[in-house]
């Protein structure tokens, strides 16, 4: 099992927006970008604005963030497209057999340990922002222009 694919696709496209604030970052550009159909793009979009990370005009094409990109996190758009619910990264399997030493133990034994890697894995996240993405893309494409 691995973290829904919508995590990194929001990464993906609040970095376009910034990358291309100039332009207009519709959902087709986003789409072509992801290498993804544009239904995918709006759905995400969509969640991304009901967290309040981007804003869209309807009836005008294009998107732009509602923030900059230095108070965007991971973490935030982690929590925006719904990857899990908080402390359930993990699922511990239900209905263990309670005959079996393991069967008893199993949930109470491995539930912190995997409640403390949820708080590793979102500690992380919750320090690095869309800005430094962004800015990495720009030192690996050598742009010539430099992000402040």
């Amino acid at each position: 099992m691995s973290i829904s694919s919508r995590f990194t696709v929001g990464v993906h496209i609040l970095a376009l927006i910034e990358l291309n604030k100039e332009g207009i970052s519709s959902s087709e550009f986003l789409a072509g970008s992801v290498n993804t159909n544009p239904t995918l793009i709006r759905k995400i979009i969509g969640m991304l604005k009901r967290s309040n990370l981007i804003k869209v005009k309807p009836g005008i094409a294009g998107a732009k963030l509602a923030k900059e990109p230095s108070f965007i996190t991971l973490l935030d758009v982690y929590k925006a497209v719904d990857v899990v619910q908080e402390k359930e990264l993990f699922n511990v399997h239900d209905n263990p057999n309670p005959n079996c030493p393991v069967g008893r133990n199993i949930q109470d034994s491995i539930t912190p340990v995997l409640s403390s890697a949820q708080l590793a894995l979102e500690k992380v996240l919750a320090n690095v922002t869309i800005e430094s993405i962004v800015k990495d893309i720009f030192e690996k494409e050598n742009f010539n222009t430099i992000i402040d």
